[in-house]
């Protein structure tokens, strides 16, 4: 068999990885599923590769490139040796801006050749051998083999049918025959076409270009059309051959039509549908039939073709198609029918047989189970979870799971799946950015207050001893006067304020975490029951107490958390309007936390007020009412619980119900 050329250092096809943007096209259209998805990049697996060029044509950014054999082109073309161009039928559709094919033969010419063939004579060889299979009644249904990819993947994927492909060269390497027989067994061969694969098809040809790359040859040359004297192919010239590259070329070349009737051919072309003839072929489904399949939609559509603007994007396959069958009536109505004859007759004895091996790389389908584990891992626990939506590049969730047990594809690959685990962590990381903004805003919070604490403990010791004379003299001078005497009311009021004054300084001192905590063993329900029998609540005003405390036993400080849910109960009740309103006491807990949540209707907390709540000396009550002294030393005490307290508050009623919800997170028990 002449395949797989000796001495190729370079991959038939590769990535371009820089350029690479995960899309997972080329995995959708490879049949062959040779890419491999590793760490979000996507590598071609040479020995799977089957050289269709599918992932060459649909990779929108490039980077997907096949091998270049121009420099051993201009190698060859600059020795010593006699050169040979061998043009693939399907030059019209990629030249058709060129209106006189001979003078795309001289523009190859001047790039160093010493004859331009077309492969066109190599199709009609090879379709007269089809003929003859065709023709025998008891000659059993074959497989076309002048398509490089479908040999290829027949050899790697369906070696069972190695034997039904049809043992005929492909018309490139009956025209290399043809022309090593003509004119010399030294002549050193390049074939020009649209395919990628026929660079690795067979050790007779020396050099492979696809016409990308011949427009870049000439292009280099600077040399147009117009520049040049038209001259004709060298013979052997080809005949009905040149129709080969178009959808059923081979069928017309032959001469023979899909009868629905007489069900002798099938005809079969791209990554679908060819591969769905080999399945049911493979089957027995349509054993009675020839198959004739090509892995692009023609040659004409080959991965080797250029790009737009030189007419050959997908989306021109039926201006390509008209290129060359224009090409071809115009070819036969000029062509010397003796001499092609003639030369037919010259090589009908040449050998056009071909053999192929087995090259099995299949790999055995994973468990059941193993399969199984992997959806799940994807969220795929039942057949509705199973979209089936080929954004993978896979035709099914099981086959996306089968490739990732065997190494080429990756779980995030799944378009659901990499949504959800995107959503999850936008949810975590809604989460961590607000437990860092509370954290952030405690750390703030707590660096102010200590260095308040600092000032108030200072304050409080340098002015009890003062407030403590103030008082003893005052209530010395005050018993020393009558009830009558009318200086006693000032007395009274100087005592009353230093006592107001006294109360400060203590609050000022709690604030300063300057007393202690004593912990102790309590029933943190009857804790709250008795918070609430402390507060005078108007009648229109109703406290309730919603219980949900699994275990209330706790160890804290009964007379300070007392204090911290009574002075919370007192500013809620505060906060009522005047037609009244509910004061909720909700209380949760778990086996390592209770949580208390104080909510009411109230007025609510202006937003500019939020920020100051804890501050020492702020209030919102009218002078005398309140000392400001209140929350910060509730927030002392919880911090001195090792425990947290934050606050929602809303007083827009045009943003919703106002209200206030205070809510204290407090330790079981504290860490030893």
């Amino acid at each position: 068999m002449e395949s797989e050329k000796p001495g190729i250092k370079k991959h038939l096809v590769s990535t371009v990885k820089e350029r690479c943007r995960v899309c997972y096209t080329c995995v959708r259209e490879c049949p062959a599923k040779a890419i491999k998805i590793s760490n979000g990049q996507a590598d071609i697996i040479p020995e799977r590769c089957i050289g269709c060029g599918n992932c060459v044509k649909v990779c929108s950014q490039n980077a997907k490139v096949f091998r270049k054999e121009i420099d051993e082109v201009k190698i060859l073309t600059r020795g010593d040796f006699r050169v040979a161009a061998i043009v693939a039928p399907s030059f019209p559709a990629e030249f058709s801006e060129i209106k006189n094919h001979r003078l795309l033969v001289s523009l190859i010419r001047k790039l160093g050749f010493d004859y331009v063939s077309e492969v066109a004579f190599g199709a009609d060889l090879v379709a007269e051998e089809y003929k003859k299979l065709m023709g025998a009644g008891n000659y059993p249904p074959v497989i076309s083999s002048d398509c490089p990819a479908i040999v290829s993947y027949i050899e790697h994927y369906h070696p069972d049918l190695v034997d039904s492909l049809a043992h005929i060269v492909s018309p490139m390497v009956a025209m290399s025959r043809a022309m090593r027989s003509r004119y010399g067994k030294d002549l050193r061969i390049v074939f020009i076409g649209p395919c990628i694969a026929k660079k690795d098809e067979s050790v007779l040809i020396d050099a492979a270009l696809t016409f990308r790359e011949l427009r870049e040859m000439i292009a280099l040359t600077g040399l147009k059309p117009a520049d040049v004297v038209p001259t004709e192919f060298d013979p052997p010239l080809g005949g009905k051959g040149a129709i080969f590259p178009v959808s059923r070329g081979l069928l017309n070349t032959v001469g023979v039509k899909e009868d629905i009737f007489e069900r002798n051919v099938i005809v079969a072309e791209g990554r679908i549908d060819f591969q769905e003839a080999i399945k049911e072929f493979e089957s027995g489904q349509i054993a009675q039939e020839h198959l004739e399949l090509l892995c692009c939609e023609g040659c004409i559509m080959g991965p080797g073709m250029s790009p737009y603007p030189f007419f050959s994007s997908s989306s021109r396959r039926y201006r390509k198609q008209a290129s060359v069958s224009d090409y071809v009536i115009n070819k036969l109505e000029n062509l010397d029918h003796d001499q092609w004859q003639k030369d037919m007759e010259e090589f009908s004895s040449l050998d056009l047989f071909r053999e192929f091996r087995n090259r099995d790389i299949r790999v055995a389908r994973p468990a059941d189970e193993e399969i199984t584990k992997v959806l799940q891992k994807m969220g795929k626990f039942e057949p509705k979870d199973h979209l089936d939506c080929g954004a993978c590049g896979y035709d099914s969730c099981q086959d996306h799971a089968i490739a990732i047990i065997r190494g080429l594809a990756e779980h995030e690959m799944c378009l659901p799946y990499a949504i959800e685990k995107l959503h999850n962590y936008v949810r975590e990381l809604n989460i961590s950015n607000e437990k860092l903004a509370n954290t952030q805003e405690a750390l703030k919070q707590s660096e102010k207050l200590a260095g308040l604490g600092q000032l108030s403990a200072g304050i409080a010791h340098e002015l009890n001893n003062p407030l403590g004379v103030i008082t003893m003299y005052s209530n010395i001078l005050k018993d020393e006067t009558t009830a009558e005497d009318p200086i006693r009311q000032d007395l009274e009021l100087i005592v009353e304020q230093a006592e107001r004054c006294k109360k400060i300084v203590g609050g000022l001192l709690n604030f300063a975490r300057k007393n202690q905590v004593n912990f102790s063993d309590i029933n943190f329900i009857n804790l709250m029951e008795h918070s609430i029998s402390s507060v005078i609540s108007p009648a229109n005003v109703k406290i309730s107490l919603e219980n949900h405390v699994n275990n209330p036993e706790a160890s804290l400080d009964y007379d300070q958390m007392a204090q911290v849910f009574t002075n919370l109960l007192k500013n809620a009740v505060e906060a009522m309007p005047e037609n009244g309103g509910n004061i909720l006491i909700k209380a949760i807990d778990d086996a390592e936390e209770i949580t208390v949540y104080i909510i009411d209707n109230g007025s609510g907390i202006a937003k500019e007020n939020m920020g100051k709540l804890f501050t020492p000396f702020f209030t919102t009550k009218t002078i005398g009412k309140g000392t400001g002294l209140g929350l910060p030393i509730i927030y002392g005490i919880v911090k001195m619980h090792k425990g947290s307290i934050t606050v929602k508050s809303n007083a827009d009623p045009l943003k919703g119900p106002s209200g206030t919800t205070f809510t204290i997170t407090i330790p079981r028990r504290q860490a030893t």
